[in-house]
Parts: structure tokens; sequence; C-alpha cells
């Protein structure tokens, strides 16, 4: 299983604890230090809906005023492949290729501990 995301977020950071402490093993991919491509992109989006991780919450979206140039999913895909800080984070791929985007304890006891 990989965690992506970056390692001073404060969610990421949920994840990662939850992992540990339930001794769940896991490789980390941090933005900061290795970049996600437009291709591991579009496999996640064969599984989640654009919208589920293109993150319009964040201060890169804001910065980078991309709400004033009206994208289409093309222009999304790519503009998140530029700037991984517009991917919600944490994603979670499983080794089998699934994918899970956010963090939620209650769901992460589903998932991980039944």
């Amino acid at each position: 299983m990989t965690i992506y995301g970056i390692k001073t977020c404060s969610t990421v950071g949920k994840a990662r604890k939850f992992m540990k402490t339930n001794d769940i093993a896991f490789d980390f991919v941090d933005y900061k230090v290795e970049s996600v491509d437009e291709d591991k992109i579009r496999e996640w989006l064969k599984q989640v809906e654009l919208d589920l991780i293109f993150n319009t919450r964040g201060t890169k979206y804001k910065d980078l005023k991309l709400k004033a140039l009206n994208l289409n999913d093309e222009e999304k895909i790519a503009w998140m492949a530029k700037e991984n800080y517009l991917l919600k984070r944490p994603i979670i791929e499983y080794d089998n290729g699934k994918v899970h985007v956010g963090y939620n304890e209650e769901e992460y006891q589903k998932i991980f501990l039944a």
C-alpha cells in the first residue's frame, strides 16, 4: 500500500499515524520530493471521480486563480500533474490498485481493521 500526500499536511499525518498505530505497512510518497505524473492520475481516475481528487479548497487552487479559468476535465488533470498540491490528500493506493481518497477514522477502521 502507498500513501500519497505531503508530509506536513495534518490530514496525511493522521492517516500515517493510523497506519503506524495499527501496524499496517505502507510506503509514503511526498509530493514535495516525488511528483505524481498524469499517467498515475489517470490510473486513479479509472476508480474515483475527478472531483474527488481535484482539490478546490486548498491554497494552491486559490493562489493560481483556477476558478476563474473554468477548467474542463482535461485541463484539471494537466494542472494536477503540474501542481501536485491540487490533489486531495491523502490518496491511498492499495497493492491491488484500488484507490481511497481522504481520511476518516471511522472509515479507516472499517476498511483496515475489519
